[in-house]
C-alpha cells in the first residue's frame, strides 16, 4: 500500500496519523467524508492534499481495522 504517504509523529497532532507533510490526519479525513464531502471539496479545501494521499488515508485505516479486534457497535435508542 501507499503508506509512506502517512506519518506518524509524536510532536504532530499528538500522534495521530497525518497526511505526510501537511497536519491534516487520516481521521478528519474519513470524518469529512462520513459528513458527505467529496473528494474535489476536499482537495479544494487544501490544496496541498493530492488525491493519491486520500486514497493512502483510507488504505491506511483499512488496514488498521483489519484485525483481530472487535468493535462493538452500541445499539442506537430507538
Amino acid at each position: 500500500m501507499k503508506h509512506h504517504l502517512i506519518t506518524v509523529d509524536p510532536d504532530v497532532t499528538m500522534g495521530k496519523p497525518v497526511i505526510a507533510g501537511t497536519r491534516i490526519t487520516v481521521e478528519s479525513l474519513l470524518d469529512r467524508f462520513a459528513a458527505g464531502e467529496t473528494m474535489e471539496q476536499l482537495l479544494a479545501a487544501h490544496p496541498r492534499l493530492t488525491r493519491e494521499a486520500v486514497f493512502a488515508a483510507f488504505a491506511f485505516a483499512a488496514d488498521a481495522l483489519r484485525s483481530d479486534v472487535v468493535y462493538p457497535i452500541p445499539e442506537q435508542a430507538a
